[in-house]
């Protein structure tokens, strides 16, 4: 079971990883392959743009109850 905050709305890979324990390669490839999450993208300085991989707590919820916890 995983507890978080009712206030939480989006979780960082690093997040996810922490509360699922599934590592970060194997939730790379299940989050494009079942298409959970979304990209968000930021314009940093000098214009370069930066993406980060967010997930909602639906995500969260099929991650946690259909993947086991990686063992590596």
């Amino acid at each position: 079971m995983i507890t978080v905050k009712a206030s939480q709305k989006l979780f960082t890979y690093a997040e996810v990883a922490n509360l699922t324990g599934i590592c970060i390669d194997h939730l790379r490839s299940v989050a494009k392959r079942f298409r959970l999450g979304f990209i968000a993208r930021s314009f940093e300085k000098a214009g370069t743009e930066a993406e980060q991989w967010l997930f909602t707590p639906w995500d969260l919820n099929v991650l946690a109850i259909l993947f086991p916890r990686c063992d590596h």
